[in-house]
Order: C-alpha cells, then structure tokens, then sequence
C-alpha cells in the first residue's frame, strides 16, 4: 500500500509523515507531494518517495499519483484559488483509481457561514461528485494559531481579537495530523465527516489568562472591532483580503463557528488531546 501526503514540506504534510511513521508504516509506503524537491531532502533521506507536483499544474499530478492508494489531501494555502487547484487533485485521484482520499477541511463545512469555509464546501462537493472513496477530516482552528504569536502577545501583554466571549475547540497541529495518519492507515473510515476539535473548548481571555499565568507577565485579551482588527492583521503584513477573512472568521467564533464537541480528535488519536496549557508552556 503506498499513501501519498500532499503538501508534504508544509508543517501539516510533515506532521502527517512523522505520525505515519509513528503507527509503523514503513517509509518505503509513504509518498510525499511537494512542489521544490530542494525542501524535501531530508524527507528523501528518510525514505520516503519524494514526488514532484502542483495543485496549479494538473499535468505533473498523474505521475505524482501512479501507483498511489490513500492520500491524504492538504488544503492550499492559495485563498481565493483553491477550487480550481482542488478540482485539480480530484481529477487526479479519481484518474488513479486511489482508494481513498482524506481531506482536511473545516468545521462543519457543509453549513458553515465561515467566509473561509466556501472553498472547503466547494472540495467536499467536488469529492462527492468524483466518486472517489473519502473521508473529511473537518478540522477546527489550530492553537499555533494563537502560541505562534506569543512573542508579540508578551511584547504588548494584549491578545487581540474579534472573538467576545466565544469558545472555540482549536487543536495542536500536531494531534489534527495524527488524526489524518490515523484515517489512512486503518480501514473503515471512508464516507465518514469527522468534526475536530480539543478536547476542551477556551475563550481568548482564557487564553490570555493561561498565558499570563505560564510567563508571570501580564497579558490580557482586548476584543476590537472586525474592521480594526483587519487592520491589525494588515499592519501586521497580511493582504487585505486574507486578514478580512481571518477577522471575520474570528468574529464568527462567537456564534459557535469554531466549537466542537463531538469528541472526534480524540477518539481518532487514542488518547486526550493536547491541552491549551501544555500548548503555552511548549511554546514559551
């Protein structure tokens, strides 16, 4: 059996191949997809089938999907152009007779008013008419997200958002890509919609809170505006468009946009997820 990871230099890709590797699937059976093989040499040097593609270039994804049987698919990061470069990885699973096909989408993407939720929608429906095998692996935000920024936090003891008083379930990167390892090696998941989350929902004052806490410095969550905290994110070296969305996307936490208590994570996984707090001190 060989599983082919898609966007497989990108920290997502990369977890997904160590956690393979981790449940005892030889990298002889693992393929990476990946755009400049110049990032995957040490993947490479692992054993692994490194496989050169691009979700832009339908034409290098049938030799990058030979011989392939499960694939994990990780969404672009090109929002805005992702149905097209989506419709293009379809196509070439559906070419390739592949098995089955993981997607990583978003929480409850099929009736999510999330502005970023639209091209999820759109892949999941694409898979859906492809007729290919798959599995959607609908995951919430990840805690990177927010411990990412802790420098910038500390520097000015705030955590901005638009979120309120809205919980959120974000999970480690690292356990969502557990899950998806978790799906292609074992049998049985195709036709499943998993809702990924933590295990233990937190407002972005709690979060502030644990952060202070763990640093012994203050920080305090400040709510803004949407359109202040786009400016933020602008200020910050964000498009325009893209940092609209991600406020936006944080405004909508507050009507639950992002909360999942289906406990889906951590019964793919095995264990409990990873908790806010061991998050923070691992990123201090």
């Amino acid at each position: 059996m060989t599983i082919l990871v898609t966007g497989a230099t990108g920290p997502f890709g990369r977890l997904t191949i160590d956690a393979l590797l981790g449940r005892g699937i030889p990298a002889g059976e693992v393929a990476a997809l990946v755009r400049d093989p110049g990032r995957a040499e040490d993947l490479a040097a692992r054993g692994i089938d490194v496989r050169v593609g691009s979700y832009d270039e339908p034409e290098t994804l049938d030799a990058a999907f030979a011989g392939v049987d499960r694939v994990v698919f990780v969404s672009g990061n090109a929002v805005g152009q992702r149905v097209p470069q989506h419709q293009n990885v379809v196509d070439a699973a559906a070419r390739a007779g592949v098995s089955l096909v993981a997607y990583t989408s978003i929480v409850r993407a099929d009736t999510s008013t999330l502005g970023l939720a639209a091209e999820h929608r759109a892949t999941e429906a694409m898979l859906a008419q492809s007729g290919v095998p798959h599995v959607l692996l609908r995951n919430s935000w990840y805690l990177e997200n927010y411990t990412a920024q802790i420098p910038t936090q500390l520097e000015h003891g705030a955590v901005l958002g638009s979120a309120g008083d809205g919980r959120l379930s974000a999970a480690t990167r690292a356990d969502l890509a557990e899950a998806a390892a978790a799906v292609v090696a074992e049998d049985g998941h195709a036709g499943r919609a998993y809702e990924l989350g933590g295990d233990t929902p937190f407002t972005l004052s709690d979060y502030a809170a644990e952060l202070a806490a763990q640093s012994g410095r203050p920080v305090v969550y400040q709510d803004l505006p949407v359109a202040e905290f786009a400016a933020v994110l602008v200020g910050a070296g964000l498009p325009e468009g893209y940092a609209m969305a991600l406020a936006t996307s944080d405004e909508a936490i507050k009507d639950g946009a992002l909360l999942v208590e289906t406990g889906d994570l951590s019964r793919l996984i095995g264990r409990p997820t990873t908790s806010l707090s061991d998050a923070i001190r691992a990123a201090l």
